[in-house]
This record gives C-alpha cells, structure tokens and sequence, in this order.
C-alpha cells in the first residue's frame, strides 16, 4: 500500500497530511494569512556591503533587508549594466529567498536561483549533474544521468531527485524542458523589471507537498474543499499529468474529512512534549531557539525487571523507532540531541548506533547520524526545509 496525502482546511489554515494506512507520518500547515517567502526570486537592490563578514543586504521589499554571502555567491544576474560581476551597492540584482527570516535573524538570498519539479532541480550557477544519494542502483543512476546529461548547460545543470528513479523518460524531458523555459523567462524578462519585482512565487505549500512527494509511494490525493481541488487540479495537469487520476474531492455530508482521519486530534498529539512508548517508557522532546532535546525515559517500564541491561536496550530501541518518526511529523531540524538510557554494554551502543542510523536514513530529507558523545549523548542534524510544526500551528480551542 502506498501514502495517501490529505488536503483539509481549518478556519485561516491548510493543513496537509501524509498518511501510511491510519498512521499521519507527516503534515505541514500553512496560514493563508502569512504566506511564506521561501523560494521566491525577486528584483532586490543592494542596500549596504559589509566587508569584515564578506556579506551584502540586499533590501526585496519595502523595509524587507536580507542577506547575502559574497563567497557563496560568484554568478550574480545584474539588472543594472555591469561590465564585471563584482556586486556594489546600488547594484540591483535578481536573488532568490533561500531561509526564512527568524525572529531576529533576516531572511538570506541567494544568487545561485533554483528550480524545483518533481523529477530533478535546475541550479543556476552550477553546471554539475548530481544525483540524489536515496538513488542507490547504479545502473539507474546510469540511465538518469544520460538523459539529463543532455540539457547541461554553461549557465545551469541539474540535482536528480530521488523522484526521477524509475520514472519515464518522457516525464523527465517534459519537465526538464518547463524547468528551461521557467528559467529563461525569469532570466531574460527579470533583468527588465523595476525594483522589487516577484519575479517567480513558490507553489503553495499544499502543492509542494505534491511535487515533493515519492514517486511511487503517493497513491491518493484527497480534498474536501473545492477551491483547494482546482488549484491542485491545475498543477497537475500542467507539470504532472501522470498524477490527475490520483485527486479525488471528497464530499460525505455526515462526515468531515478532518474527523475521518482524526487530524485534529493527531496534531495536538504531535505537539505534546511527552511521548508514551508502548512499552511504558516515554520521550520527553523539547525544542529550543538552538536545538531540540530528547530525552529518554524508562517512565514505568522498569518495575518488576530484572535483567536492567536487557530492558534498557529495549526501550532505547524502541525509541530510537520512535523518534525518526517524531523528527519527520514535527519536521524538526538543525542540531538534536538523544539522552537514550545509559547501557553499560558496548555492543549494545554500537547496535543502538546502527539501527538509529538505519532509520534516520529512510526520511526524505537528509538526517546524520553524527556520533555519541563521551556522556553518552547521540548527536544527529537534520536539514531545515520549512519551519517546525510547533511554529506553524497553533490549537485554538
């Protein structure tokens, strides 16, 4: 069986979630209301240079300053008339919004723009073909670079996404081909446009979850909301026709799709501080502005054992299960630490190791496993693609 993705509306909210069978593996919610800026190309002008951090800000809107890298940004797309690519201030420059502003940090642009679809990204900037490390066969990445090879550019080249693995050729051109022509016309038609322009807006959140999604695994796509059906509707029958048979407006009068697959009361869950595991240990999971912390707790799976080290090695593996999946339905990022419980058996760390490591490498985004520390404290990174669930919704009762 594969993953179904449930589209609902809440009041100002969209929220969208991924279900395995009954089980919500991951969701995200976007307000209506404060739509987000990621991905966005704009015409931005160069306000300030500050040389000691080799760092310009770089104003996108009225008031709006972000920061750009110097160092990471060497293919910079002048509207202005340069005869170098040394960026001054004054310069105005189409960039692309890269992180979303925190609290006091200012949102970063970047001039290498990118453009995502289903099967691969256009990277502007770097001409190299890379290819997702979840695409393991090597006769398929074979095949994958061979058909993409053939659009590599001195301006642009390609990411292949773990998507394109055992997708039709005729689906990659397709899209590689809109991804050039997206390109072009932001390219040649942006270097025209006035100050602060929105060159390019990110799909809604809801449609990226689409793009996004595997390949293989997406079986169903299900809204009870009409607007939110045609809007799907229409990027799947521009960018992903293969997919339009999978949408299904769903229109039950006695029951709401929100209470059909209890989404209410999984996301209040999936804000608890506390996890209970079934074998009656929990995980205490607290963010904070620099990391995440979870903790391990026997709770009330020690009474009455005997064999401490055994039960230990239990609960942390089961925990270890656990927490993979609370990183993804949290989509939390950055640095994480796991106090697991203390086993005196090194073996038994080295397998806790391993079999952590196993599962944090089946979610979508990039998650290491970097080590245990001399405390006994696993260390592991996650990349950040949007905001923790935490941030993005809120119970109102």
């Amino acid at each position: 069986m594969g993953y179904k993705l449930i589209v609902t509306k809440r009041q100002d909210k969209i929220i969208s979630a991924l279900y395995d069978e009954k089980d919500m593996i991951q969701v995200n919610v976007d307000d209506t209301k404060n739509i987000s800026i990621l991905g966005n190309i704009y015409v931005g002008k160069v306000i300030n240079i500050v040389k000691n951090i080799d760092a310009a800000f770089v104003e996108i809107a009225e008031g709006v300053m972000c920061y750009l890298s110097l160092t990471e940004n060497i293919h910079p797309i002048f509207c202005n008339i340069k005869n170098n690519d040394k960026i001054n201030i004054g310069d105005e420059i189409i960039v692309q919004v890269s992180k979303e502003g925190v609290k006091t940090k200012a949102p970063v642009v970047t001039c290498n723009l990118n453009f995502t679809g289903k099967y691969v990204v256009l990277t502007h900037g770097k001409t190299m073909i890379g290819t997702s490390n979840k695409i393991t066969q090597e006769s398929e990445k074979s095949r994958l670079k061979k058909i993409v090879g053939e659009y590599r550019n001195s301006d642009y080249g390609f990411i292949i996404r773990t998507n394109s693995s055992g997708a039709g050729e005729e689906f990659i051109r397709e899209e590689i081909n809109s991804l050039i022509s997206l390109y072009k016309e932001v390219r040649e038609y942006g270097i025209h446009k006035s100050r602060f322009s929105l060159l390019y807006e990110t799909p809604a959140g809801f449609i990226c979850e689409i793009r996004d999604g595997y390949q293989t695994q997406l079986d169903e796509i299900i809204t009870d909301d009409s607007w939110i059906y045609e809007k799907i509707r229409s990027y799947l029958s521009d960018f992903q026709k293969e997919d339009l048979e999978k949408l299904r407006m769903y229109q039950d009068q006695l029951l709401s799709l929100s209470n059909l697959y209890s989404i209410e009361s999984r996301l209040e869950n999936a804000l608890r501080e506390k996890v209970w595991l079934k074998s009656g240990g929990s995980l205490i999971i607290q963010p904070t502005e620099a990391l995440t912390v979870i903790d391990v707790n026997t709770s009330k799976a020690i009474r009455g054992k005997k064999k401490a080290e055994e039960t230990f090695l239990k609960i942390n593996l089961e925990a270890a299960v656990e927490i993979a999946k609370q990183l993804r339905l949290r989509n939390l990022s950055g640095i994480i630490i796991i106090d697991f419980i203390n086993m005196e058996d090194t073996d038994n760390r080295k397998f806790l190791m391993k079999e952590l490591r196993i599962l944090l490498e089946k979610d979508p985004i990039k998650t290491t496993v970097i080590d245990m520390t001399a405390l006994n404290l696993v260390e592991v990174t996650r990349k950040k693609v949007r905001r923790p669930l935490y941030e993005q919704y809120s119970i109102r009762r």
